[in-house]
């Protein structure tokens, strides 16, 4: 809980305002609810900063949240995600994002996300980018 706290009074801009413009929430309901549901992982910079938050909720809608601190440790910060994308064992991660948000698209191309289609969303009509990542079962080898 306490990371949800530190990480919603410390959006970035374009974070805060995708949550805010693009969905028509505030921060820090949704981030606290998430963090007492226990769907969601935080990353913290090697300097003891969060800088951001994860979650997973059902049928694979996959989000992100970071502070300004991701910009200190860029590398790491990617590492990290990378990191969590591959330990989960969902067969499909989706969701969207605001087109404004450069970062986390950036970000969702490293990390192996492809981008589907735009589309205009939330109570502003803003346009969002939908992206997604499907992940192979391994092959069986026929004997």
């Amino acid at each position: 809980m306490e990371a949800a706290i530190e990480v919603a009074s410390n959006l970035r801009p374009e974070d805060r305002r995708e949550v805010e413009e693009g969905h028509g929430v505030d921060p820090m309901e949704c981030l606290t609810y998430a963090a007492q549901k226990g769907s969601c992982v935080y990353f913290t910079t090697p300097n003891g900063k969060t800088a951001g938050m994860a979650g997973v909720d059902p049928g694979g809608q996959i989000w992100m949240l970071c502070t300004p601190d991701i910009h200190d440790y860029p590398i790491w910060f990617a590492r990290q995600a990378k990191r969590y994308v591959e330990s989960r064992t969902d067969k499909l991660l989706w969701n969207i994002v605001d087109k404004r948000n450069v970062v986390h698209l950036k970000l969702l191309r490293f990390l192996g996300f492809k981008f589907l289609r735009e589309l205009k969303h939330g109570p502003n009509n803003l346009s969002f980018i939908e992206f997604c990542r499907v992940f192979r079962c391994p092959s069986k080898s026929s004997k």
